[in-house]
């Protein structure tokens, strides 16, 4: 067949054998390739009704460790198959905005890549796919670099929330209008033609999860003092070969959040 196939397409008892149901293989996202994701569907909510309602999706978005298959498979398969609900997990490999490249897709906006609109394509996907998986309002879980992504997704798309967990975010945006993205949301109509609407931000349930171990600064403040140096060392040089370009204002906005 020319389009994706769909759960709508096959037999019951081929779903697991087509791969629809279970472990769903690592998918590229069709609009951007260089995004995948993975879907758990836990199997037995077909076996047990011919015509179930629509299951919830949870999606659970990794840190900046990309510890990404161990977090999936352990934990999150048990929590589908108690509940049940859909699990996806999207993939945003490190070096998409270049070699040295960790932290785009936290921002949502970058040079080369919009990682809130390829969550918004998978979504699209899943919805051809498996229409029994409730895509319009999803619930998100992110820790860490995926909770930095979780709460910037909120303040552009509360209307797709069902509900929203957010552990140990580390560096946040704050709801200020008198500061640019990613410190405050002063241009985000400018950066993803969206106005950030606080009102709407409060209809959504939102968990804050802050750990035991969640009591000091990833690498060490020498670390922080390091990479703020070397950030901007990286700045001036490309303000002096060329002016600073959209990714530069990026990056110097970054570096004056540090």
């Amino acid at each position: 067949m020319d389009g994706p196939l769909s759960i709508t397409d096959v037999p019951k008892k081929f779903l697991k054998a087509c791969f629809m149901v279970g472990h769903v293989p690592l998918r590229a996202l069709a609009c951007d390739p260089r995004v995948s994701y993975a879907l758990y569907i836990p199997p037995t909510r077909y076996d047990a009704d011919p015509n179930p309602i629509k299951l919830p999706l949870l999606v659970w978005v990794h840190g900046t460790g990309r510890k990404w298959n161990t977090h999936y498979e352990d934990e999150m398969v048990s929590l589908a198959d108690r509940m049940p609900c859909a699990i996806l997990a999207p993939l945003f490999p490190a070096g998409l905005d270049g070699p040295n490249d960790l932290d785009s897709y936290k921002m949502l906006h970058s040079s080369s890549l919009r990682s809130d609109q390829a969550l918004l394509g998978i979504l699209d996907e899943v919805a051809v796919r498996w229409p029994g998986i409730w895509t319009d309002k999803i619930f998100v879980l992110g820790f860490s670099g995926g909770g930095q992504f979780a709460h910037r997704f909120l303040y552009l798309y509360p209307e797709r929330l069902a509900g929203l967990s957010v552990g140990a975010p580390g560096r946040i945006t704050a709801l200020d209008f008198s500061k640019n993205w990613p410190e405050g949301i002063a241009n985000t109509k400018e950066l993803f033609d969206l106005d950030v609407v606080p009102g709407n931000i409060r209809k959504v349930p939102i968990q804050l999860v802050v750990g035991s171990e969640d009591n000091k600064v990833h690498g060490g403040e020498a670390f922080w003092s390091w990479l703020e140096n070397f950030r901007k060392e990286e700045i001036e040089k490309q303000s002096e070969t060329a002016g600073l370009s959209h990714h530069g204002k990026l990056m110097e906005s970054i570096v004056n959040w540090i």
